[in-house]
């Protein structure tokens, strides 16, 4: 074993994430030229840009381990260079065990050295195997996660339905997906091969990232009896993320499969609608609003995407804990909370002014105009110019254009 725990033969660099130090590849050592994804050059992957993820995962675990009021076991099977796993195993409370998993060898060896050097080698441990088959592994009763921890470069559907069978009931599975050329509808074959659902280049798209993400895991769990209620999600610079617990049983499957739809979006008044079912029915697709074709994004999650209690107590766990992002972590809490209610979709003040325009009125009065008006209104996390409301689009419309216009 003292070869597996030995320092790597390539550049490294210490880091400190959170309560841990963690030795990761020196990423400027694999930078040829300007283009070069540095990440995925690197024998080993790590991205520091996902630290912000990583505190988010913690906070969502601490607070599911919380809920379920018990020691918890934790599976991160495509761990990299263990960073994300390590600090389950150092940062949480009543973790009973967390296992990480990597086909890649070096992966495997530095995984293992951070194990070591952050004394947790008696909760965590690291295995050198294929994410699915380790997964698989598990899928036998009284051997199953409480959390499935997936964060991939790329998509997670392959490796949903080994997660889906190695978890308990009441369990969580949390997913990263990077591939946002294919989920936003720069790709929108390669969405439909790998989510099953159709997706739409509109101001919105991040959210309809997440729930395509969404909608997929429900269908693949709905095939084994299982049923999922999504309780956070959020979106960053190049992914997004979504946290679904798992519930047992072909009624809890039956609901989640309840929760599928569609969304209808005119691109040429902004208009949406929202088509509930799973399967596509007859509809004349045109706009209600202005006569355009309508376009269609989905079969996708039209569920709620975050839980209001679960942002209430990832805050309340956030206050705890001193991290390099606790402002901006905080700020978007808060924001998911206040839009967890919501309804699907949002608008974006820019994109509204310049189908107008008219000049771009401050996001935060256009807020305002609409809550005097009596109407349920909120920012979002997704986009700092966006509204997430209640109404048609030609009311968001009219608010613009008085304010536009106002002197």
């Amino acid at each position: 074993m003292a070869s597996e725990h030995s320092r790597p033969d390539y550049p490294t660099e210490m880091v400190k994430e959170g309560r841990v130090d963690v030795l990761v590849p020196k990423l400027s050592a694999f930078v040829q030229k300007p283009s070069d994804y540095a990440p995925s050059k690197a024998p080993v992957f790590y991205n520091p840009v996902m630290e912000f993820n990583r505190d988010l995962a913690v906070l969502a675990v601490q607070t599911h381990q919380r809920i379920l009021g018990c020691d918890i076991d934790v599976c991160e099977p495509l761990t990299g260079c263990g960073i994300r796993g390590v600090r389950f195993a150092k940062e949480l409370k009543g973790v009973r065990s967390v296992e990480m998993g990597d086909i890649n060898e070096r992966a495997y060896r530095l995984a293992a050295y951070n194990v070591q050097i952050n004394d947790v080698d008696k909760i965590a441990v690291v295995k050198k195997k294929e994410a699915n088959l380790l997964l698989s592994s598990h899928s036998v009763p009284r051997r199953r996660f409480d959390v499935i921890d997936i964060d991939p470069f790329g998509s997670p559907v392959r490796h949903l339905d080994s997660a889906v069978r190695a978890s308990r009931n009441n369990g969580l599975i949390a997913l990263t997906a990077t591939d946002m050329a294919s989920l936003s509808g720069v790709h929108p074959k390669a969405c439909i091969r790998k989510y099953g659902g159709k997706p739409l280049r509109t101001e919105y798209c991040h959210e309809l990232a997440v729930r395509l993400l969404a909608g997929c895991l429900a269908t693949v769990a709905a095939k084994h009896d299982v049923g999922i209620d999504v309780i956070f999600s959020h979106s960053g610079e190049h992914y997004v993320r979504v946290y679904a617990k798992i519930k047992y049983g072909a009624s809890n499957a039956d609901e989640s499969v309840k929760k599928m739809g569609f969304i209808l979006h005119c691109f040429s008044c902004f208009h949406r609608e929202i088509l509930r079912g799973p399967f596509w029915v007859e509809h004349d697709r045109r706009c209600s609003e202005c006569g355009s074709t309508l376009s269609l994004a989905g079969p996708l999650w039209i569920g709620k995407i975050s839980d209001r209690e679960f942002c209430r107590m990832m805050q309340e766990e956030a206050h705890t804990r001193r991290l390099r992002h606790g402002a901006r972590i905080q700020k978007t809490l808060r924001l998911i909370e206040e839009e967890s209610d919501g309804p699907p979709s949002y608008f974006v003040v820019d994109d509204m002014c310049d189908a107008l325009n008219l000049p771009v009125p401050p996001v935060a009065k256009v807020i305002e105009y609409l809550k005097r008006k009596g109407l349920q209104v909120t920012p979002t996390h997704f986009n700092t110019r966006g509204v997430r409301m209640e109404a048609p689009a030609s009311e968001f419309a009219d608010a613009v254009r008085e304010l536009s216009t106002e002197k």
